[in-house]
């Protein structure tokens, strides 16, 4: 598929490049993105390099799109975003975002102008967007149910984080779903103050090794 930017008129969605290499490094040292992603620890250069040339850039070819989240077109990076397919009408959504632009509603817009684009039609056509995290990663789970995404369960130490299992929240969103904010979650996936933060996903690469 052809990059495709995707802006809301403030915040820009687009393709990582090499210049962004040097930014993503030094966002993936901070502990809190560490702590609910699958990037390798300590997370150096080649890293980095590794997910663009063999994450990011064959995932524009197989409808895996992965996204740099921009404060302006010509930005740096404060974020990823990314689908993962599963098939022509599924995908798993992930995600990540500084520490310094949380609190902000920038990954709640950013996942709006995503699953927009994943359910156009003229986009990817998706019928189903799939949403999971490592339990306790409240900052997601709040980013999605805002976003009409409904709660399907937990998936019993089915997620790998550098070699140990955990257990995982399960998520989705149907194209025939509101985009709204959705009532139906556990008390169990809130805590604390409902803030957007940095979350990134362990079943999507986009998240999980950028």
């Amino acid at each position: 598929m052809e990059d495709r930017m995707l802006t809301d008129g403030n915040l820009w969605l687009s393709r990582p490049r090499p210049a962004d290499i040097a930014t993503i490094v030094a966002r993936c040292q901070e502990p809190s993105i560490g702590e609910w992603v699958t990037i390798p620890l300590p997370y150096g250069r080649s890293d980095a390099e590794a997910f663009l040339t063999d994450i990011s850039d064959p995932g524009w070819t197989d409808r895996s799109p992965t996204w740099a989240i921009r404060p302006a077109e010509d930005g740096p990076v404060i974020g990823m975003i990314g689908l993962g397919s599963h098939d022509e009408t599924a995908a798993e959504i992930g995600f990540w975002l500084g520490s310094d632009v949380r609190g902000k509603g920038v990954m709640s817009r950013a996942v709006r102008l995503v699953c927009d684009f994943g359910f156009d039609p003229d986009g990817l056509g998706l019928v189903r967007i799939s949403w999971r995290a490592f339990v306790g990663n409240y900052a997601s789970a709040a980013v999605v149910r805002r976003n009409g995404f409904h709660y399907e369960g937990m998936d019993r130490l089915g997620g790998l984080q550098r070699g140990v299992r955990r257990d995982s929240w399960l998520g989705a969103r149907l194209v025939t779903d509101p985009p709204g904010p959705v009532a139906d979650w556990p008390a169990h996936t809130f805590a604390g103050p409902d803030l957007d933060s940095p979350a990134v996903e362990q079943g999507h690469e986009s998240g999980g090794r950028a």
